[in-house]
C-alpha cells in the first residue's frame, strides 16, 4: 500500500485536538480550593501521562512526516537535475550534430571548390603547354636564323681579320723600322748628352772642390781667430801668480751656440794652474763663438792648452 503523507498528518492533528480538549475539560473540573484534601491527585495522574505519551507519538509522527517530505523533495530535486542534465546532454549532442553537419557541408563545398580549381588548373596547364610549344617553335626558328646570321658574320669577320692582320703586319714592320731609327738616334743623343753631363759634372766637382778648399781655409782661419779670442777672454778672467810661470793646463770646453759655457773639464797639466784656469773659464761664463754653423761646429767642443801670461 502506498504511503500518503497528507492522510497521516490529518490523523496526527485530529489526535492532538482530542487530547487538547480532554486536557482543558480536566483542568476546568479541578477545584481551586486551597485545601489539599479537596484535590484528587491520584485520579489526575493517568490523564497527564496519557497526554504526555500521545504528544511523544505526535512528535514522532511529525518527524517521520517531515523526513518523508524531505525525502520526496530531494527525490524531486534529483529528478529535476536529471531532466536538466539530459536536456543539456541532448542540447550538446544537437549542437555537436549541427557542427558536424556544418563541417561536412564546408568540406563538401571545399571539395567542390578544389575540383573546380583543379579543372581550371588543368585547362590553364593545357593552354600553357600549347603556348610553350608555340613559343619553343618560334624560339627554335629564331635560333636557326641567328645561327645563320652568326655564321655569315663570322665568315665576314674572318675575311676582315685576314685583311686587318696583313695591314697590321705591314704597319708593324714600318713601326719597327721607325723605332729602330728612333732608338738609334736616341742612343746617339743620349751618348752625346751623357758626355756633356760628364764634362759638366767634372767641371762642377772641380769648382766645388775649389770652393770647399777655399771655405775650409776660411773656416780654419775663423776657427783660429775665435780660438785666439776665447784664449784672450780666459786670460782676462784668470788670476795668476808667480808659481804658475812656465806651467800649463789642457782644458776641454763645451760651448752652446750663444757662447754659454756648458762644461769645462781638466784634461792634463799642473793641478794648481788647472784649478785656476778652470775657475777663469767659469768666471767668464760666455766665450766668443761664430754665428756661422761650420765654424761653430769646430768650436763647440774645443781643447785648449792654457799658459798664464804675465805683463
Amino acid at each position: 500500500m502506498k504511503f500518503n503523507p497528507d492522510k497521516l498528518l490529518h490523523f496526527v492533528w485530529l489526535s492532538l485536538g482530542i487530547h487538547v480538549v480532554a486536557l482543558v475539560v480536566m483542568i476546568i473540573g479541578v477545584s481551586f480550593d486551597d485545601k489539599p484534601k479537596h484535590i484528587a491527585a491520584p485520579a489526575s495522574v493517568p490523564v497527564v501521562q496519557a497526554v504526555v505519551v500521545d504528544q511523544a507519538k505526535v512528535a514522532e509522527a511529525a518527524e517521520k512526516l517531515k523526513q518523508a517530505r524531505e525525502a520526496e523533495r530531494q527525490k524531486e530535486i534529483k529528478r529535476q537535475q536529471e531532466l536538466e542534465r539530459k536536456a543539456a546532454e541532448a542540447k550538446r549532442k544537437a549542437e555537436a550534430e549541427q557542427k558536424r553537419i556544418r563541417e561536412l557541408e564546408a568540406q563538401r563545398k571545399k571539395r567542390e571548390q578544389e575540383t573546380l580549381r583543379a579543372e581550371e588548373a588543368a585547362k590553364l596547364a593545357k593552354l600553357k603547354e600549347k603556348q610553350e610549344k608555340e613559343k619553343a617553335a618560334k624560339a627554335q626558328a629564331e635560333r636557326e636564323r641567328k645561327e645563320r646570321e652568326r655564321v655569315a658574320r663570322e665568315k665576314a669577320a674572318a675575311e676582315k681579320r685576314k685583311k686587318e692582320e696583313a695591314e697590321r703586319k705591314r704597319k708593324a714592320e714600318e713601326e719597327r723600322k721607325r723605332k729602330e731609327a728612333a732608338e738609334r738616334k736616341a742612343r746617339e743623343e743620349a751618348a752625346r748628352k751623357a758626355e756633356m753631363e760628364r764634362q759638366m759634372q767634372e767641371a762642377l766637382a772641380a769648382e766645388q772642390e775649389a770652393l770647399a778648399n777655399a771655405r775650409s781655409r776660411q773656416v780654419l782661419s775663423e776657427v783660429q781667430r775665435y780660438t785666439a779670442m776665447i784664449t784672450a777672454t780666459i786670460q782676462r778672467n784668470w788670476n795668476k801668480d808667480e808659481t804658475m810661470r812656465g806651467k800649463s793646463c789642457k782644458l776641454n770646453i763645451r760651448i752652446a751656440p750663444d757662447g754659454f759655457v756648458t762644461r769645462v773639464a781638466v784634461v792634463s797639466g799642473d793641478s794648481h794652474v788647472c784649478r785656476s784656469a778652470e775657475f777663469a773659464v767659469n768666471k767668464a761664463g760666455r766665450l766668443p763663438v761664430s754665428k756661422e754653423r761650420d765654424v761653430y761646429e769646430k768650436l763647440k767642443n774645443i781643447n785648449l792648452t792654457m799658459r798664464p801670461e804675465f805683463d
